[in-house]
């Protein structure tokens, strides 16, 4: 019974979120209204999500959160250290032969500096033009960039291009970066363009290994990209005070590093 009630939780709020992807705030009446629920109810799923870090709390309603996204150039200096522990982990998960899948972001970009010159037959599918050049060292790999729209900020290509080109390609594996991994929310990106081209990718691999440093345990970002039981293998650095029970008994596979 907990379990059915918890599942409607989740239900509920998905549906308000989905709604702040659509429109910039919306109101506690408006969102009974619209799920067939107490105004009670409805401000306990807005408290919950915005302690989550999911929306802004407004007087009569929510909005969108403030959240500022960072270039890569900063983001790779953050948890450096730990990026390339994990970034040499996801690299040698790779086989001759296969077909991957390499998202955008600076643990990603990490995995494909660690990639060893020893691979042959190895198809390289990014959307992240930094990661494409970084691969030009490696003249026995494939490298197919998806196209789109250019996002400065991160140096990714975006838009229904991208998209288009992914549903056609099935990928051995996936190496996914994110903003946060969260027990009951998932994985989520700061931004819904990329999220869009990551859910994607997830949805076109037999296998998703996501690689993210311990600072993206626990936190929620705007757009949602999959659930954790879409998740194969968690790559992360080890730290103090952080549980990682409740993960590894959603994800096949944690790696800590």
């Amino acid at each position: 019974m907990k379990e059915r009630e918890a599942t409607k939780v989740r239900q509920r709020q998905t549906q308000i979120l989905q709604l702040l992807t659509r429109q910039e705030q919306v109101s506690v009446s408006e969102l009974s209204s619209l799920l067939s629920i107490s105004e009670v109810t409805v401000r306990s799923d807005l408290e919950q999500l915005g302690q989550a870090g999911l929306l802004r709390r407004i007087r009569g309603g929510a909005a969108r959160p403030l959240c500022t996204e960072q270039p890569l150039e900063e983001t790779s200096k953050q948890h450096a250290a730990a990026k390339r522990r994990i970034g040499r982990a996801a690299a040698g998960l790779v086989q001759n032969g296969e077909t991957i899948f390499l998202d955008v972001g600076s643990t990603t970009t990490e995995v494909a500096r660690h990639l060893p010159p020893t691979l042959s037959g190895v198809t390289v599918v990014t959307n992240g033009l930094n990661i494409a050049l970084e691969l030009q060292r490696l003249p026995n790999l494939q490298v197919i960039v998806t196209g789109g729209t250019l996002r400065r900020l991160q140096h990714s290509l975006v838009s229904p291009y991208g998209l288009e080109v992914l549903s056609k390609i099935r990928a051995d594996r996936l190496f996914l970066g994110c903003n946060g991994v969260h027990l009951q929310h998932g994985v989520t990106s700061v931004n819904h363009e990329e999220a869009e081209i990551k859910a994607q990718m997830v949805r076109c691999s037999r296998e998703v290994v996501v690689v993210a440093d311990a600072s993206k345990l626990g936190f929620v970002s705007r757009a949602h990209i999959a659930p954790l039981t879409s998740v194969h293998t968690l790559i992360i650095n080890q730290s103090s005070g952080q549980s990682l029970n409740g993960y590894a008994a959603q994800i096949q596979q944690v790696l800590c590093v």
